[in-house]
């Protein structure tokens, strides 16, 4: 099991943004230096919680930063921008990175964005496919373009001028394109089965039951089938919020306590799900009622914390519910104690991770849920 990094960033509204954004950068480059396989960054731009506008333009910031972490866009929202910006920007920075690029795409998810950017009562999904599908015919054609959407229409007919450049986007470092993957945010996510059968890998993400988290192995095999691929585990990545500690009782404290960033983290989720009539994905049956879901119920749920110890056996058994996976990403969560966050970071890449590793290798643990 490969160890990565995903982050959306979620810090409290008070803190000052710029320290904020050198805690984000700080917290790749050590994953970059422990040895963190890639390094997700999300992006919103109406959330004065979730503070990244751009995860492209953070992510340039960090290309003479890091030496081999993979850094990937966790996601770009497409309804909330224009195909073509995105594509020549992503050209640009898969070269600056020469290949260390993985380019995450989604929808959207924050009600505020979608409203800021006049897309709320549009079909998002129609035109997340329709920006995907520009970008790629971009990256994979050449120029003069003259390509037709619902939304976009691109076109350089009327002015290129191929002899000197004019008129031609940028084709990516990567061929035909970075490898790209999406976020699976919903239980049995129809999007992962029609992202698998067109080549491209799923992300669950942290803030799912386990269960839930299951049900995206059986859609990706529906998609593979689809898409006539041989459905492998290592391309599915699996997000999950731990916390590591030296001692078991900082761990219940700074993980799980009343001033906890991890509680924090999760408080703030639950009122945006709880605002967008989304609490069924922290419901192990549909029936029970909204009110159960509390924020206590959620983090003793989702969160991982504890000694190195408890955490490799925690993430032990929560494999054994999931089936097999390629890549844990660990989420990055507010700094409310640097010290104590960069010293989990440090535990899972030196002790969690090669104890998990060598528990897998062990008979007991070496099964695969196919039929998950």
């Amino acid at each position: 099991m490969q160890l990565g990094y995903f982050t959306m960033p979620l810090h409290p509204p008070g803190r000052n943004y710029l320290e904020t954004l050198k805690e984000d950068r700080e917290a790749i480059i050590l994953a970059d230096r422990l040895g963190y396989r890639e390094a997700y960054v999300g992006e919103h731009t109406t959330d004065l919680a979730e503070t990244i506008p751009s995860c492209l333009m953070f992510l340039a910031s960090l290309v003479h930063a890091t030496q081999q972490i993979k850094l990937c866009t966790g996601t770009l929202n497409l309804p909330n921008g224009h195909p073509a910006a995105f594509a020549a920007n992503v050209a640009m920075l898969d070269h600056m990175l020469e290949g260390r690029l993985i380019v995450g795409i989604s929808p959207g998810g924050l009600p505020s964005d979608m409203e800021m950017f006049e897309n709320l009562d549009r079909d998002r999904k129609a035109m997340f496919l329709e920006c995907i599908n520009h970008m790629i015919a971009l990256w994979t054609s050449d120029a003069p373009y003259n390509i037709k959407g619902q939304f976009w229409n691109l076109s350089t007919e009327r002015t290129l001028i191929d002899e000197i450049g004019q008129g031609t986007v940028l084709k990516t470092y990567q061929q035909p394109h970075p490898p790209i993957v999406i976020t699976a945010v919903e239980p049995f996510s129809g999007g992962v089965t029609a992202a698998a059968a067109r080549g491209w890998d799923p992300i669950s993400a942290n803030f799912l039951l386990p269960q839930w988290v299951k049900s995206h192995w059986g859609k990706y095999l529906e998609g593979c089938a689809q898409g006539n691929r041989a459905p492998d585990p290592t391309n599915w990545r699996v997000a999950k919020t731990v916390f590591v500690a030296d001692d078991a009782a900082t761990a219940r404290r700074y993980g799980l306590g009343e001033a906890s960033p991890y509680k924090f983290y999760y408080k703030q989720l639950l009122h945006k799900m709880r605002r967008a009539g989304r609490l069924n994905l922290f419901k192990a049956h549909k029936d029970m009622p909204d009110d159960s879901v509390t924020v206590d119920s959620v983090v003793d749920q989702l969160v991982i914390a504890g000694t190195h110890e408890e955490v490799t056996e925690k993430i032990l058994q929560f494999r054994e519910q999931i089936g097999d996976f390629g890549t844990l990403l660990y989420c990055g969560i507010d700094w409310a104690d640097p010290e104590l966050a960069r010293r989990s970071m440090v535990l899972m890449a030196e002790k969690v991770m090669p104890a998990v590793n060598a528990a897998l290798k062990r008979p007991s643990h070496n099964q695969h849920y196919a039929d998950a």
